[in-house]
């Protein structure tokens, strides 16, 4: 394909999921270039082209920088700034190394890109060992809570623009979010309001919400540009995923904090 014009084209990792298959229709509906990368690198005929990607962080670490590309992540911190009436739990940011000192049962995940596996640890001689991995590498560490329910909302400007059910009892189920809705709806917004200051999101996240013994609660921020749709609307998954992560001329100073820092690609 050819990136003449100043059209923009979506650019999918070489490993394209389901949401990915449907982010390509749908743009393709609404008259917008979609491709699959053949490779990891950036594709040569894209060079100079208002790209916008949709891939796991280390499709966005691979062509991100070359391709002009600007991803936002939510802030490392975002789930332990929120109030404790939204998470329903103790939330602390800290680090690998001093999480590997700690007693006691713990939900523990890097906040970002997928470091190790994100599960309930009896005590931190499970997490990795400075072998495998650095100890100042950022973790979450949360009391551990059940969730009863899991929903995934696609925001927007601060405004749901989509939202699925894709988890119950902590297992995989994908629906819609059915008679959960109007609270579902409620509890997000009163998410989205507390969205400021250090709990401030980027303009185009996915944000996951769940229903606990203790009430709603929040599951965790992500990167929309990585994410998976479940049952939401493609076409209003598709508006988010453009804005999380498209060309670096069109950053908005608003979301300039929540830009990806991207290695350079060298070779």
């Amino acid at each position: 394909m050819s990136p003449t014009g100043t059209g923009p084209t979506l650019l999918l990792a070489p490993r394209i999921n389901e949401t990915g298959l449907q982010l390509r229709t749908a743009a393709g509906r609404r008259g917008l270039r979609a491709c699959t990368a053949a490779s990891w690198r950036a594709p040569r005929e894209l060079a100079g082209a208002r790209v916008h990607l949709y891939g796991g962080p280390l499709f966005a670490d691979a062509v991100g920088r070359e391709l002009g590309v600007a991803p936002l992540d939510p802030a490392e911190g975002w789930l332990a700034a929120l109030p404790r009436e939204l998470t329903r739990r103790r939330v602390e940011l800290t680090t690998l190394a001093e999480a590997r000192g700690r007693s006691g049962p713990a939900f523990v995940k890097a906040p970002a890109d997928k470091h190790f596996t994100a599960r309930v640890y009896r005590d931190g001689r499970g997490l990795p060992g400075p072998e495998l991995l650095d100890g100042g590498t950022p973790v979450l560490v949360s009391e551990v809570l059940r969730f009863e329910a899991e929903f995934r909302l696609f925001v927007l400007d601060g405004a749901v623009r989509a939202a699925s059910r894709y988890a119950l009892g902590g297992e995989l189920s994908i629906a819609a979010t059915g008679s959960d809705a109007p609270e579902l709806s409620a509890f997000a917004s009163d998410v989205l309001a507390a969205a400021t200051g250090s709990a401030a999101l980027p303009s185009a996240v996915v944000v996951d919400l769940g229903r606990t013994e203790r009430g709603w609660a929040v599951v965790e921020a992500n990167a929309a540009w990585a994410s998976g749709g479940y049952a939401c609307d493609p076409d209003a998954v598709l508006d988010v995923v453009l804005r999380a992560a498209g060309p670096l001329t069109e950053l908005s100073p608003a979301d300039r904090p929540f830009l990806r820092p991207l290695p350079e690609v060298v070779g």
